[in-house]
């Protein structure tokens, strides 16, 4: 089974404790999640972030398709960076890690995501049609939200890249 791995970077011209703020509330995730995912917080998202906290999504991924999904916090380090694993739901394995630096002119946000593609070879041919699509649109998706929330570092560089092994 391939190991996937998605890296995201993007500058916001806001300080690192607004973006900590923005960033850590589970809340915030719809926000920057496209609508057409019909994305729904069901339990675990009434508390400031901390390790071990398990929140409950649904999602619809794809068209006429929902699922629950399941992820728990397992790491925090306050104003650096959170770590999100998945428990239940549509990856075999999904580990993504939440980095915010200071920079010139604001922050920036880095996000690493490992994951695996469950159905064996059925979802490696799945994933490059599919599935890699519907992540970079998705992240395109909060690229834009955020610039439009927060604005943009005049000539920072964004980023999404995606490596397979």
């Amino acid at each position: 089974m391939k190991l996937y791995q998605l890296h995201s970077k993007q500058a916001l011209p806001i300080s690192k404790s607004k973006a900590w703020d923005f960033l850590s509330d589970p809340g915030n995730l719809k926000v920057i999640t496209p609508e057409h995912m019909e994305f729904t917080i069901l339990s675990g998202a009434d508390r400031p972030m901390f390790p071990g906290q398990i929140i409950q999504y649904k999602v619809s991924p794809f068209p006429g398709y929902t699922t629950k999904w399941v992820t728990e916090i397992t790491q925090v380090k306050e104003g650096d960076y959170f770590v999100d694993e998945q428990r239940f739901g549509p990856y075999a394995l999904w580990h993504h890690k939440h980095f915010i630096k200071e920079i010139d002119g604001g922050v920036e946000m880095e996000d690493i995501i490992d994951y695996k593609i469950p159905l064996g070879v059925l979802g490696q041919i799945a994933h490059p049609i599919i599935v890699k699509n519907q992540l970079k649109k998705i992240f395109e998706f909060r690229e834009k939200k955020l610039i439009k929330l927060f604005g943009t570092v005049e000539g920072a560089p964004k980023t999404i890249t995606y490596k397979s092994f």
